[in-house]
């Protein structure tokens, strides 16, 4: 592999790969080379490699390519499902907390938020939440602005909250007292502890996505909480889904999507995309060979 510390042209890269076994028209990895990086796609072919660096006998650049073209659109597809679990959770923390403490207390009231949440404090959050807004140039933004602009500084939670980043909504929900984490948690029959979870697993999730990093064999530096089989044992029924690969993460999205948006159809396309790429290897993702059989999966 290429390892010096001076770029390469694209020939000389071609040249490098053909000499160590992989297998393709100079033009069709060429090609490949100039959309994607030798960096990038490096991570892909990783798994084709024999000890010694060299290719495994019979690896073609469309294998690699197919393996790369799969991850993007995994990528898109989770993007897509935690979209909608993120507008469903602008909407509901910005409701019950307007319903619970009012529409300004979220900028001013420090009984409305506890003091931290993990490594976030209140005067934090409230900080960033100000930056936000004062960026963020909407025109909805800019009229409530005009018609509070007398009384309030800050706009109503609702219109917050459609201007905070996805970090800062999930900060939000951990800075909520208990008692309002456990009513948004309530909704998707799962305990506030799981749920926090979650959401700072799809965040991270969302942020790979986002920047195109590569997905689909990632070990996840943050691991969501699996419910304990006695609460809740559909993640358990036949087997314990892992919270360590993207499996992980599609299965929350899809779990969430079933209460938000059950006839929105994302179960199928997940389907469909392990079908149209049946070379990748589901075991790679966290998913076992049997993964279907699972009860957030059966029925697609």
């Amino acid at each position: 592999m290429l390892h010096d510390d001076f770029p390469r042209t694209i020939p000389q890269q071609v040249a490098q790969l053909t000499r160590l076994g992989l297998q393709g028209s100079p033009e069709d990895i060429a090609c490949r080379l100039r959309a994607v990086s030798y960096y990038r796609l490096s991570s892909y072919w990783h798994p084709y490699l024999n000890n010694d660096g060299a290719f495994k006998d019979a690896t073609s650049i469309d294998d690699i390519w197919n393996r790369y073209m799969f991850d993007r659109e995994l990528r898109l597809l989770l993007l897509d499902a935690i979209e909608r679990i993120e507008v469903c959770m602008r909407t509901t923390i910005a409701h019950r907390h307007a319903t619970h403490f009012g529409p300004f207390s979220y900028a001013n009231d420090i009984n409305s938020l506890q003091e931290t949440a993990g490594r976030v404090t209140r005067t934090q959050w409230h900080e960033r939440v100000h930056h936000e807004v004062r960026q963020n140039r909407e025109i909805l933004l800019t009229r409530t602005r005009d018609r509070n602009g007398d009384t309030h500084t800050a706009p109503p939670v609702w219109v917050a909250a459609e201007v905070m980043s996805m970090g800062t909504i999930v900060s939000f929900f951990n800075l909520c007292h208990k008692w309002m984490r456990k009513e948004i948690a309530d909704d998707f029959d799962t305990s506030e502890r799981v749920f926090s979870t979650w959401m700072l697993a799809l965040h991270a999730g969302r942020n790979i996505a986002a920047h195109h990093g590569r997905l689909w064999n990632r070990e996840l530096g943050i691991k969501p909480l699996i419910p304990f089989t006695k609460s809740q044992p559909l993640w358990h029924d036949p087997f314990t889904i892992s919270n360590n690969r993207v499996f992980a993460l599609l299965s929350i999205a899809q779990y969430c999507l079933a209460f938000i948006e059950p006839q929105c159809g994302w179960k199928r396309r997940v389907v469909n995309l392990l079908q149209e790429y049946p070379q990748i290897p589901p075991r790679s993702m966290g998913m076992p060979t049997d993964w279907r059989r699972h009860a957030i999966w059966r029925d697609t």
